[in-house]
């Protein structure tokens, strides 16, 4: 029976089979045989029960070791007798050397490398998805808005570059988070590594090249939880950029603004009760679940902080932080590609919403081309700003205030004011930073 949402509702599957039971138990026992084939070629284990380790250990079942925790109430121990039932003799040098987390911590370095595999390519697909929506709507002057009200123009094309920059940073630091977390260890009950001889440190870091993982330098019992809280501040931060996003999206969407609209199925209903709702439900899904994932992190943090060489406060937490977490990070991603690649932009209604002030918006045009022809700055501002507040006041265009104004009308004409509270004339560099950023993104992450 399925009570969790992410078993039902939220992920993709290839993540789902990441953080599911099975791979677990499959990258557990991945690491155990890492673990005989690195000892067998230092001594620590004969080289014969390290072939019979390696061909048959993957013949134990979840199942089997669940009867056995069932009996001994002893997870990680369970699963080394389950495997060595499927290894004859050899069965006895299984976990040879080792301590529980030595193999634990390392199953999620396996699990953590899948995970931050797949993110990093759905990254790429937002990525890609951005530059050709930033290309394509460069040019799309509109109405920007600081404070919720409209100030002086944008265009489409940079604010879907600026998503596009932050995602670019976001698999910046993957690429640097990558080595910190998805890591392995071979240190033994307290860290000493003193049941591994005076190879401990060769064996390790060959046992973490079999599996591709980093080594720890140092551990404990356990591998630091710094590592693992990085990990999770970075979900939450790719979260967070896709909650903005959604924000902004939603924003759009309002009745009143209706720039954009996310895509709406010939069958899909908006409401239960209102017939003719049109929702932004996949923005609002991103928006809701981004805060689930952003509260990952404080108990990540407190996962770092256990008693001197270990106790266990961390692993029950970090049984639902895992799964959950990565796997509602990858569903988002995986959605507000979708929203982005399908969004519908009503250019009818940008056009609107740019003209919706009658110019007063253009205020900023008016007042440095003053400045330009001579008039101090500041007194510039003042007659732009008187002139904007007297058209806000009565209901008129701005360039009806600026033309009976004598101060602006003996430094400009009627033509130069007309063209100066044109707002397709006034996006300064957004087409080069759009077209700039495009080839700079699409070279460095998109290109084979």
């Amino acid at each position: 029976m399925a009570i969790h949402p992410i078993e039902y509702r939220y992920g993709t599957p290839e993540m789902r089979a990441v953080w599911s039971e099975e791979n677990r138990f499959a990258c557990i026992v991945r690491a155990e045989v890492a673990l005989a084939l690195a000892g067998s070629e230092f001594g620590l284990v004969p080289a014969v029960a390290a072939d019979i380790i390696r061909e048959k250990a993957s013949r134990a079942r979840l199942s089997r070791a669940k009867e056995i925790e069932a009996e001994i109430n002893h997870d990680m121990m369970a699963i080394v007798k389950a495997i060595a039932e499927e290894c004859d003799d050899a069965g006895g040098w299984i976990h040879y050397g080792a301590t529980s987390n030595d193999i634990l911590d390392t199953a999620t370095g396996l699990q953590l490398n899948e995970s931050l595999g797949l993110i990093d390519a759905k990254l790429r697909s937002l990525l890609a998805v951005l530059l050709e929506r930033s290309l394509s709507t460069k040019h799309l002057v509109c109405a920007a808005r600081t404070h919720g009200q409209i100030g002086v123009p944008t265009t489409y094309g940079l604010r879907f570059a600026i998503w596009a920059a932050e995602v670019a940073r976001h698999l910046d630091r993957l690429v640097e988070l990558r080595p910190r977390a998805a890591v392995g260890q071979l240190t033994g009950a307290v860290g000493t590594q003193a049941a591994l001889g005076k190879n401990g440190i060769e064996i390790q870091e060959r046992m973490m090249e079999i599996l591709g993982l980093s080594p720890v330098e140092v551990s404990n019992q356990v591998i630091a939880r710094d590592r693992y809280a990085e990990y999770f501040m970075f979900l939450a931060n790719v979260a967070t950029t896709l909650d903005k996003i959604g924000i902004t999206l939603r924003s759009l969407q309002r009745s009143e603004i209706a720039e954009v609209e996310e895509t709406f199925g010939k069958k899909q209903v908006g409401s239960s009760t209102m017939p003719h709702k049109r929702n932004p439900i996949r923005s609002e899904q991103v928006c809701g679940l981004a805060r689930i994932i952003r509260s990952s992190v404080e108990p990540a943090l407190q996962n770092n902080t256990l008693w001197d060489e270990r106790d266990l406060t961390n692993s029950s937490c970090e049984r639902v932080l895992f799964p959950e977490a990565t796997i509602l990070a990858d569903h988002i991603i995986r959605l507000m590609t979708t929203v982005l690649k399908t969004l519908t932009i009503r250019e009818e209604n940008v056009r609107k919403n740019l003209n919706l002030l009658h110019g007063i918006n253009m205020a900023e045009s008016v007042m440095i081309r003053l400045a330009e022809k001579g008039m101090d700055r500041q007194q510039a501002h003042e007659v732009v700003r008187v002139a904007s507040m007297d058209a806000i006041a009565a209901g008129i265009s701005l360039e009806e205030t600026l033309a009976g104004n004598r101060e602006v009308s003996a430094c400009l004409s009627q033509s130069e004011i007309r063209a100066l509270l044109d707002p397709e004339r006034y996006t300064g560099t957004a087409v080069r930073q759009v077209e700039r950023l495009e080839r700079k993104l699409s070279e460095k992450y998109l290109k084979a």
